[in-house]
């Protein structure tokens, strides 16, 4: 079996005003999954479960994200998620923190035996 993609999605989400990076990367996650219904298990006749979910998080602060609550956007599949340094923290102009922004690039894959003509 070799583990092929089938579908990248992208998602944006913000943290305006609490500065939170996880739910920040939750947005972005959730916006990347309202992109696609992520139906295409039916496609290949596999079943949902079956779809392995590589998610890569940009945040300018990775270390205060919060990977095991990310996994709670999945409602089924085997999601797993990578956290790096990326997205934006925007100052506010009167200097009272940052809007922080997460981006989030979201690999569909399956198990799949190559098929040869």
């Amino acid at each position: 079996m070799a583990k092929k993609r089938v579908v990248t999605e992208f998602g944006m989400g913000t943290s305006l005003r609490r500065e939170d990076y996880t739910e920040a990367a939750s947005r972005a996650i959730r916006d990347a999954l309202w992109h696609n219904s992520l139906n295409v298990a039916e496609l290949f006749d596999f079943p949902k479960t079956a779809m392995i979910i590589d998610v890569e998080v940009g945040v300018q602060k990775p270390e205060e994200v919060d990977k095991d609550a990310l996994l709670g956007n999945f409602p089924y599949g085997q999601p797993s998620v990578e956290v790096v340094k990326g997205g934006l923290d925007v100052p506010r102009p009167d200097g009272s923190g940052v809007t922080v922004i997460a981006n989030v690039a979201l690999k569909v894959s399956f198990d799949m035996e190559p098929t040869h003509g």
